[in-house]
């Protein structure tokens, strides 16, 4: 017989293994009692995967839990944040435990390298979908925000672009997912890695920040809008594993603007004033970075080759309802 609500909660997210001492009142009650640290801000987000749109329908349910909160962690990236709390909503067309259990690992396993507490939720039955609210704090007056650069600020991205995008793409098209280099690429998709660590070195550095989920070019433009600037991007030096250089050169001719528009790379796009570009380095000691472009007093985005080409995309991004 499968299990009850209650009992699928008390056997796999109530007895998680993190526990944090500002988490008065747990998993149990009707809300959560938590202690915000004395002169820090509370910093909150929430994201919705849902299964056809943001995964496909067969991914491991390992990969979903991890997914689920990896991509609310890189909103507080985005922001400088420290995480602390998450809630999870869960919807379920069934009480199946084995694929419960699989999202259990993949969930905690990721809250446990981030000292995230999960703190009360609700789970349902119907078409499978996770809503997942994450929590964090930052020191008063020192969050990230998209609004803030200035012309003349270095645009810098985190990591790598677009291996996600080509993975999808492969995916899509019945591609073989353990032949290589594919499975390299798959785990930038299933598994992305929020740059928690990078935000919150960049606080009191950074103009601007975002992180990538929607494409490079349509979250840059977030940036621009929020700043009332526009901003000039050098395509031919954006950041490619060498995977993704492997199986592009091999490919669809549409692969070669996947860095510029793809989603789901969770990797952080920032700005940072020309007077403090050699600090980027020190402060992100160990994370690869690369400056690809400047932000600009003429508005809208300009793509450029190296050779002075300019270089058009189709379309920039992920849009929800189109």
């Amino acid at each position: 017989m499968p299990l009850a609500e209650f009992s699928l909660i008390d056997r796999y997210f109530a007895a998680q293994a993190h526990r944090r001492d500002d988490v008065a009142l747990g998993i149990g009650d009707d809300a959560a009692v938590v202690d915000v640290p004395a002169g820090e801000s509370l910093v909150v987000a929430v994201d919705t995967l849902v299964a056809g749109v943001h995964f496909p329908p067969d991914t491991a349910p390992a990969d979903i839990g991890h997914k689920a909160l990896a991509v609310n962690l890189s909103d507080l990236a985005a922001m400088g944040a420290d995480p602390r709390w998450a809630t999870l909503a869960l919807t379920l067309p069934r009480a199946d435990e084995g694929w419960v259990a699989g999202f259990a690992d993949g969930f905690f396993a990721l809250a446990e390298r981030f000292q995230v507490e999960l703190i009360g939720g609700d789970t349902t039955r119907g078409p499978l979908t996770v809503s997942v609210q994450i929590m964090g704090t930052v020191p008063a007056g020192q969050a990230l925000r998209r609004a803030g650069a200035r012309p003349g600020d270095r645009i810098f991205v985190t990591g790598t672009l677009g291996a996600a995008g080509v993975a999808l793409r492969h995916l899509q098209a019945g591609g073989a997912a353990d032949v290589e280099p594919w499975p390299a690429l798959l785990a930038r998709l299933r598994r992305p890695e929020p740059r928690v660590a990078a935000g919150v070195a960049l606080r009191g550095l950074a103009s601007a920040a975002i992180d990538i989920s929607d494409g490079l070019a349509a979250d840059l433009g977030h940036v621009l809008t929020a700043g009332a600037v526009g901003a000039t991007v050098w395509v031919d030096r954006l950041p490619r594993a060498t995977a993704f250089r492997q199986v592009v050169a091999a490919g669809s001719p549409d692969w070669h603007g996947l860095p510029l528009a793809a989603g789901d790379d969770y990797e952080l796009c920032f700005t940072v004033p020309a007077a403090h570009v050699a600090a980027v380095a020190a402060r992100l000691d160990g994370l690869a970075v690369t400056e690809i472009g400047v932000i600009e007093a003429q508005p809208g985005l300009r793509c450029v080759r190296d050779d002075g080409r300019a270089f058009r995309l189709e379309r920039e991004g992920y849009v929800h309802f189109t």
